[in-house]
């Protein structure tokens, strides 16, 4: 099962032709797919059409820098802003991040996306990429945050992804640039990392993303590839039952696991369900790859948009304009813009 992405704000004819493989599950959108609201329906729909089945159309609409659509949508703040107000009122920020949740949800499916990869649940001790993306350097505290986030997402249809499992906090490499080692044992990872994922996992989240960080204590292999992480601990110990994604095949990080062809059969045989490739330039290697590969494409239908309402329908409730006004207060951080804490591209997944 494969995830792709695409150049532009239309579809282009090769790009109907991939939609038609097989084994091409979804679309991943990205800032350079977005124009206004109008177009993104209009993509979503055209998406749609072109496939011979139902597919998955996602994107990373976390708030702060990694927020794909902009114009048109509600200004999200980044999850880190939250810990302050959880510092001097948990329970208000918890309610908070629920509408956080909601309202991102909310909008992306007014606009015909079925997913948004979200929450991080990774740590914020300083890792590059992470940065203000995280909800707190505490394991308890983000796994509250974690409870809120599945549920607030929940509200609106949408299914919830937890991210970057078993957790890329707590290293300071950006895994889009560089290879990134943990050396810490699964008992410290069981006592810090993980906790944030068994919380979210037995509040009900959909699926998992997994990181490309090589944990060597407990497998030598990216996480991702590392059937010890994806059936062992994942699936076996934590009890995960739904969707395991890839993160994005093209990152540095990933050529642990060898070429692209090497990379995706590597994840699909640890026991990942959906693996993402979003450079347009790497979907042919890809498709080619996957051609004798039996597809499973069972494994994402509880994942497709559950009745969103449309814009019109959304702009009428009053729950959007209160939650948009109780996030006003939070802060807009610095790094919203990319600086201090690693700038994602936006050809990457986040």
């Amino acid at each position: 099962m494969l995830m792709i992405g695409i150049a532009g704000f239309a579809l282009g004819a090769h790009e109907r032709d991939w939609l038609q493989h097989p084994a091409c599950a979804g679309v991943v959108l990205f800032a350079r797919n977005f124009a206004s609201r109008a177009q993104l329906a209009e993509l979503a729909q055209a998406i749609r059409a072109a496939a011979p089945r139902p597919v998955l159309i996602a994107v990373d609409q976390e708030g702060g820098r990694v927020q794909r659509f902009r114009e048109g949508f509600t200004r999200l703040p980044a999850l880190q802003g939250f810990e302050a107000l959880y510092r001097r009122d948990s329970d208000a920020a918890l309610a908070l991040a629920r509408e956080h949740a909601w309202l991102m949800a909310s909008e992306l499916r007014a606009s015909g996306i079925d997913l948004s990869f979200a929450p991080v649940v990774d740590l914020a001790r300083g890792n590059r990429a992470i940065g203000d993306r995280a909800f707190a350097a505490d394991p308890a505290v983000v796994a509250a945050f974690a409870r809120s986030y599945v549920a607030g997402m929940h509200e609106a249809g949408m299914a919830a992804t937890l991210k970057h499992f078993p957790g890329h906090g707590s290293v300071q490499e950006d895994t889009h640039f560089d290879t990134a080692i943990d050396p810490r044992s699964l008992e410290d990872l069981r006592a810090q990392d993980l906790v944030p994922f068994a919380a979210g996992i037995a509040s009900g989240a959909d699926a998992v993303m997994m990181a490309h960080v090589i944990y060597p204590q407990v497998a030598p292999e990216p996480a991702g590839c590392a059937r010890r992480w994806v059936t062992d601990i994942l699936r076996g110990e934590l009890g995960f039952r739904g969707v395991v994604f890839s993160d994005d095949l093209g990152m540095a990080a990933a050529d642990a696991a060898g070429d692209l062809p090497a990379r995706l059969h590597a994840h699909l045989d640890a026991g990942c369900d959906v693996a993402l490739v979003c450079q347009p330039a790497q979907v042919p290697t890809a498709l080619e790859a996957l051609a004798s590969r039996p597809s499973n494409t069972l494994a994402l239908a509880a994942l497709l948009g559950r009745g969103g309402l449309g814009w019109d329908a959304l702009l009428a409730d009053p729950r959007r304009e209160a939650a948009q006004r109780s996030l006003a207060a939070l802060p807009t951080l610095q790094s919203e813009s990319g600086a201090g804490s690693g700038a994602i591209h936006s050809g990457d997944v986040a």
